[in-house]
């Protein structure tokens, strides 16, 4: 028995029809993992900090619960109402990152997070998807109308947003946001000068903050040569992986979590080389790349660009984080403090990267139209 018939047309019942339930069915499998991990990963880091043992546990299932629910609320919205929206998230976001630097709270050097009562908000990681949302409809309107300046709208946002992530100073976000941004210009088809002239920035700039900043310099020091520095949590994070072997030491059998102050968080992944191996690690590997190539997919054949720009964006946002995480983790890439969508502990990733995800859900779900394309049948988004 099917749960909605197609001729409901209720709310729920459309967007049961048009939403992509597979994607759907893999975030939230990416979820109920993250919870597993969590519960693997954090214990000995709470009891190392003198906290009960299920501390972050429990802190992350109770922000999951709301994760979830912004997740399928955002889905259901239409394409107006994921613009207006991420609108609304931006103006509040900037505001709340401008407090930041004001009356912030300051952990390990960098001041990021506003306290609230239970809980420390990162505005940061509200403001990526919004900014690449709101940038990919100022992009695709001036496609539609050449005489609105829209890319020069979206350079200016850019530039906003990454000022105000460099004073946190937050150079993984800048480095994802930046990247994000040269991914909706390229597939906006901009002129070749504006690609060049962001590559130019970013490289300008990635030199700039490899020299203004010393911790920056010095995690590229350290991973291009690492006699050079202290290489202690990438050492312990390359051990677990070989320690974990094919099929892993057994879940809570790990000694990694004992030895790295975040594996809850920045060092999940190594947690979950070690205790679960390789063929899981390669498993949640495909599971990312799935997401990331299912959404894309969804949108070949639109014709609507702000749908395109948009979802390319946050599904380049997705990818990337998930990158980094994994790539610091195998030592690819220098170390940073990047959490791992879905399954990494942190409430304000996991709110902002539900957030975003729920818009992807909005923006692909679609509709069968008359018309003969892929066999015989046109798919278009849902619009609104």
């Amino acid at each position: 028995m099917k749960l909605f018939s197609r001729t409901d047309q209720s709310i729920i019942s459309r967007w049961w029809w048009t939403v992509d339930r597979r994607l759907l069915a893999t975030l939230i499998l990416l979820m109920v993992i993250g919870v597993f991990l969590v519960m693997a990963a954090s214990p000995s880091v709470a009891q190392r900090i003198g906290l009960d043992q299920f501390h972050f546990v429990i802190r992350h299932s109770i922000v999951l619960v709301p994760a979830i629910g912004i997740m399928l609320c955002v889905s259901l919205l239409s394409l107006q109402n994921v613009r207006r929206l991420s609108f609304l998230m931006l103006a509040g976001s900037i505001v709340l990152m401008i407090l930041v630097l004001l009356v912030g709270e300051e952990i390990k050097g960098a001041q990021r997070w506003i306290h609230l009562p239970g809980f420390s908000l990162q505005p940061s990681e509200i403001v990526k998807p919004a900014f690449i949302v709101v940038a990919a409809w100022f992009i695709a309107q001036q496609k539609e109308n050449p005489n609105l300046p829209g890319m020069r709208i979206a350079v200016g946002l850019y530039g906003l947003v990454a000022a105000l992530l460099l004073l946190q100073p937050d150079m993984g976000m800048t480095f994802v946001t930046t990247c994000c941004f040269m991914v909706i210009v390229f597939l906006a088809g901009m002129p070749l000068r504006y690609v060049c002239l962001l590559g130019g920035i970013g490289a300008g700039g990635a030199v700039a903050v490899y020299h203004t900043f010393s911790h920056v310099k010095s995690r590229v020091d350290r991973f291009l040569d690492p006699e050079s520095g202290d290489t202690y949590q990438i050492d312990k994070s390359l051990a677990a992986f070989q320690n974990g072997g094919l099929f892993g030491t057994g879940p809570g059998l790990g000694e990694v979590k004992a030895t790295i102050p975040d594996a809850h968080a920045d060092f999940i992944f190594s947690v979950a080389g070690e205790e679960l191996g390789v063929v899981f690690i390669l498993i949640l590997i495909a599971m990312y790349a799935y997401v990331v190539l299912r959404g894309l997919n969804r949108v070949m054949d639109s014709e609507d660009m702000f749908v395109v720009l948009g979802t390319g964006g946050l599904l380049s946002m997705f990818g990337l984080q998930a990158l980094v995480h994994m790539g610091s983790a195998l030592s690819l890439l220098p170390t940073k403090g990047m959490t791992l969508p879905f399954i990494s502990y942190g409430g304000s990733s996991l709110l902002g990267i539900s957030l975003a995800m729920g818009m992807v859900l909005a923006l692909t779900r679609k509709q069968a139209k008359s018309g003969v394309a892929r066999g015989g049948l046109s798919i278009r988004p849902i619009g609104g």
